[in-house]
């Protein structure tokens, strides 16, 4: 493919963008050909969400030019960018939890009317691509991975000649990925130019023909990522070298648990799915010690829900043994109770679950460390404590915003993600339970999420870390295990599994473990 000869399909020319103290766009330009992968780079906080939401009309530029095929155009809404034949697919999701897959579908289909002959068709799409759905299910009983599908099943239905794609694999399994990227590939091949966001960066080498790099709102570079390592696209992102995680010796592991009781213990737990689509919990048993990381694999879908609902205390077990925090039963507890013996959740949805978009950073650090962090006295609010504590939240993991009073809706989605680790983290807490902990963050921001959870683990807490990401998984757990249609194998220490056991492990080929007694876990 020769981009060099084609007219842009798509050209920006000197776009900038400003909010109140920040320079989100800085005269940014930008070409794609017909047929053209083309990916935007960049850490959190470097411009990307916004640059493609000006695209897609969700948000106007305060300066620049875009030329559509050639002509100047002024996109003022997603309407006018899909009457153009732009399509996106954001990184959050913008469903209606209420409405049916069918529904949600339909309200961005100018036009379309026959609900039955949309169903059959969204059914359709999501075999022939792999994205599976009911179209009848209702968005609120979806896990995240499935909303995601949706996310993209809606758009291609669309039938875009330019597809914006932010984070797209981020929830979804190795299999599903590889099964998108040959859906791109034969867009690519119709001549549909694809702009595709992804922190993933050896997806954007296996996957793009090129790239443009942005940091501080600022276009740095363009390559041809295929001619570039992953460090070195990296390095281009954020101006210096990554640091990765150092594989902990797996000797030391058993010493590092010899004589310690476990800081979680999931003895027989079932649980029903709190919907008609959700999945229940089948008889699961794992030991969590002081001092180990244990990841949870599995395709999404498959009961992970429920059990951080379970773990979290949003829903109770029907005995309080069934679930025990350093020794004490919870089953029966609410979340305040549970997090004052230790527990610190970090949950898969950010916004509406993690934090509360509306309200501003130093209110959602009160929402979860009120009790831990001194924060109300006599049942007032010390607001001088409560904004310190989001100060140094932000200043010690690295978060890009306005302040402590930036509403948490302001954030991109990895500087979001790395103020509720910290907030977390803050606490010092002796179980954390994080579900994707380093969903659609760049390579800087997952290095350092890694490095703080590795700390945290150091300190002698226990980590229980639920992910889709299972080089994740291996870079940080000491045990992994797999969870499939609501049952959990036994785990495995990770340097003696390898990813093909655990994928056919997420397939469902597992034998149910046997009840361990706790010297012969500590030995696993």
């Amino acid at each position: 493919m020769d981009l060099a000869s084609s007219p842009p399909r798509l050209q920006l020319q000197g776009i900038v963008k400003r909010y109140a103290g920040l320079v989100a766009n800085d005269h940014v330009s930008l070409a794609l050909a017909p047929g053209e992968i083309h990916a935007l780079l960049g850490e959190n906080g470097a411009g990307k969400s916004t640059l493609v939401k000006i695209i897609y009309g969700v948000v106007r530029a305060d300066a620049g030019t875009v030329l559509w095929e050639g002509q100047p155009v002024r996109i003022a809404s997603p309407a006018q960018a899909r009457a153009l034949g732009i399509g996106m697919v954001f990184q959050h999701f913008s469903l209606f939890e209420s409405m049916t897959v069918t529904e949600n579908v339909q309200l961005a289909l100018d036009g379309e009317r026959d609900p039955v002959g949309l169903a059959r068709r969204v059914a359709e799409v999501g075999e022939r691509y792999g994205l599976a759905l009911d179209p009848q299910a209702r968005i609120c009983d979806l896990s995240v991975g499935e909303r995601q599908r949706v996310e993209i099943v809606r758009c291609l239905l669309q039938e875009p000649r330019l597809l914006i794609m932010d984070e797209p694999t981020s929830v979804l399994t190795p299999l599903e990925a590889d099964a998108l990227f040959v859906t791109l590939r034969r867009l690519a091949e119709e001549g549909v130019t694809i702009l595709y966001i992804s922190h993933k960066l050896d997806e954007i080498r296996a996957l793009c023909h090129r790239a443009t790099v942005l940091r501080a709102g600022r276009v740095v570079d363009t390559c041809d990522p295929r001619d570039k390592s992953a460090r070195e696209l990296a390095r281009m992102m954020i101006g210096e070298d990554v640091g990765l995680p150092e594989r902990r010796d797996p000797t030391a592991l058993p010493a590092a648990r010899a004589g310690h009781p476990a800081c979680l213990e999931i003895d027989h737990l079932s649980l029903a799915a709190d919907s008609p689509f959700g999945v229940p919990l089948e008889d699961v048993n794992l030991r969590v010690y002081p001092g180990e990381i244990v990841g949870i694999a599995g395709v999404a879908g498959n009961g992970q829900a429920t059990l951080l609902a379970a773990l979290s205390g949003e829903r109770p077990a029907a005995r309080p043994e069934a679930l025990q925090v350093a020794g004490t039963p919870v089953g029966h507890l609410g979340p305040a109770a549970r997090r004052d013996l230790g527990l610190a959740v970090v949950p898969e949805e950010r916004l509406g679950r993690g934090a509360v978009p509306e309200l501003s950073l130093a209110e959602n650090a009160l929402l979860s460390s009120y009790r831990a962090g001194a924060l109300v006295r006599r049942g007032v609010i010390d607001r001088r404590r409560t904004h310190g504590l989001a100060r140094t939240i932000i200043e010690h993991f690295g978060v890009r915003a306005g302040g402590s009073r930036a509403s948490a809706g302001s954030l991109s989605g990895g500087n979001l993600q790395k103020f509720i680790i910290g907030r977390e983290l803050m606490q010092k807490p002796r179980l954390l339970v994080a579900s994707q902990p380093t969903w659609g963050v760049d390579a800087g921001a997952a290095a350092a999420i890694h490095r703080a959870l590795l700390d945290l683990r150091d300190t002698g807490a226990g980590l229980l870390i639920i992910s889709q990401d299972l080089d994740e998984l291996f870079a940080i757990a000491d045990r992994i295990a797999v969870l499939c249609a609501g049952r959990l194998s036994p785990t495995r220490p990770c340097h003696e599994v390898s990813l093909e056991q655990v994928g056919l492990m997420m397939g469902g080929l597992f034998d149910p473990p046997p009840p361990l007694a706790p010297a012969q876990e500590a030995l696993s």
